[in-house]
Formats: structure tokens, sequence, C-alpha cells
């Protein structure tokens, strides 16, 4: 186990390329709010199915594209048992969002879910030494700012079970991408799959209690959820974190809950509120400095 602890050296390759493919699976995620709104299913059951759908994506994708380390070949004990944690870790992070919602206001889940920055930055200077840059310290004080400025108008005093298990989300969220990182063979797609496949289990019993309305539209929206907004998102999460820390991850994910309004507006002419707009324009701006600073700074340097 020692070894789960050992510093790892941070200097990933092709850096850019990771954050534009965690930047793709926020915009992926994204979506959620604007097909949790027009698929009428209860809500454990909308997250076990998309996760079963994602689940089989995945498995489909490993089979037309194997990679070396796939998930079937052998690996240590100490990392397969780190994946199998990010994987849960990941499934409680989606499983407790889910039932949070229907406990509490969803802007107090949403904004308590996305701790997950702090927690990341936290776990992943204790775990596998990562210590946070100045920037991300920066960046993370200008995410709080911008998320309660975003969802000020949408605070409401909830239930206390369900803002702590908001909270739980956040941890789980951020405790997921350190594990992830953590990986020193295979891929942590291979954590992804187990946590749609855990995620899928767990709602089994909601699907007889609450069965859906199968339709054109359910079914294509499920369909959906499933490939794009989780199988595809975590193929490019599972791509992007061995490539950037995990608190620029999950800075860079942060994106998701700005967007996530947008979509909506699009389809449902449902218009944020002036500090909604302020808040989501500091979240960018936080997540686009930690993200090029540095990359700027060494540029100016040798000029």
């Amino acid at each position: 186990m020692d070894a789960m602890f050992q510093k790892q050296e941070i200097v990933p390759p092709h850096q850019g390329a990771g954050q534009l493919a965690v930047a793709l699976c926020a915009i992926c995620w994204s979506t959620s709010g604007l097909f949790i709104k027009l698929l009428d299913w209860q809500p454990v059951v909308i997250a076990g199915g998309r996760s079963f759908i994602a689940a089989l994506f995945m498995v489909a994708i490993k089979l037309l594209f194997p990679q070396k380390k796939a998930f079937v070949h052998i690996r240590g004990k100490t990392d397969v048992l780190v994946m199998f944690i990010a994987g849960c870790c990941y499934a409680g992070a989606m499983i407790t969002f889910v039932i949070a919602n229907k406990l509490t206001a969803s802007a107090n889940v949403i904004l308590l879910q996305y701790s997950a920055p702090i927690w990341a930055c936290l776990l992943a200077w204790l775990l596998i030494k990562e210590k946070p840059g100045w920037e991300h310290w920066t960046a993370l004080i200008l995410v709080a700012g911008g998320m309660l400025l975003f969802f000020r108008d949408g605070l409401k005093t909830g239930a206390i079970a369900g803002d702590v298990l908001a909270v739980v989300s956040g941890v789980l969220f951020g405790a997921s991408s350190v594990f992830m990182r953590m990986q020193k063979s295979g891929t942590s797609s291979d954590s992804m799959l187990v946590s749609h496949i855990v995620t899928a289990l767990f709602a089994a019993p909601f699907f007889i209690l609450f069965f859906p309305t199968i339709t054109l539209a359910s079914t294509s929206a499920a369909a959906f959820m499933g490939i794009v907004q989780m199988g595809c998102a975590s193929l490019l999460f599972s791509y992007g974190i061995k490539r950037i820390n995990a608190v620029q991850a999950m800075l860079t994910a942060s994106i998701e809950p700005v967007l996530n309004p947008l979509w909506v507006l699009a389809v449902t002419g449902e218009v944020p509120s002036f500090s909604a707009l302020i808040g989501g324009a500091v979240i960018l701006f936080a997540v686009v400095f930690s993200s090029t600073i540095r990359p700027v700074m060494t540029l100016v340097r040798k000029l």
C-alpha cells in the first residue's frame, strides 16, 4: 500500500490536450440539466439508466479500440485497488448528487458539490504530493466567489440531510480525480467504467419500484445522456486526468454549472439572472487564468 502514497512526477505530456479533453468533458456533463428536465423519470432511474448505457458504450469502445493496458489485463494489486476506489468514489458522487437533489434545493446541491476542487486540492497534496501552485489557490478563491454569485438567487434553506449529501458528493467527486491520477498502469477509463457499473447496479431496484415510461422521446434522451453526457464525457475525463493534475481538472470541470443553464436557455428560453451571468464569467475567468498563466509567464520570460 505504501506505493499508493509515493510522490509521482507531475510533468504529464500533452498538457494542452488534457486541458481541452476535460473542458469538452464538462461541456458533455453540462447537458444534464436540460435532459433531466426533458426526461420524466424518477431521478435515480435516470442516473442508473444513463450509467447502464454509458457502461455498454465504454465496453463497445474498448472492444473496437483495444489498448495495450486493457481492463482485462492482469495488474498489480495496488493499482487494481486504486482503480476500484476511484470508480466507487465517482459512482458515490453521482448517486449522492441525485439523492441530494430530492432532499434539498438544486442550487444548494450544485454549489456544495462544486466544493470538489478544494477537496481535490487537499487530497492530491496529501496522497500524491501534487502541491497546488499559487494560480490554483487564486482560482479556487475566484471559483468559490463565482459560485456564490452564480447561485445567489437560487439558494434556499434546504434540508440538512440533502446539504450534507451534496457536500459528500463534492468530496467523492474530488477524491475520484485524485485516485485516477494515482493509477500507474492501465487507464483511468477503467475506473469510469467501474463507476457506471456500480451506479447501474445501485439503481436496479428503483427500476422495479419506479418503472420508467418508454417512449421514442424518452429512449432518445436516455441514449443521448448515456452515450454523450456520460460515455463520451468519461472517456474524455479519463484522457485528461492523466495529463493535468487533479486540482486543475476539478477547476476546469467547474465550467459545467456555468454552461448548464445556457443549454436550458437555448431550448426552453429560461433566462439566467444577472448575478448568475457575473458569477459564470468569474468562474470561466478563473479556469482560463489557472490554465494559461504559467505558459504565458514562461513565454514572456523567453522574449
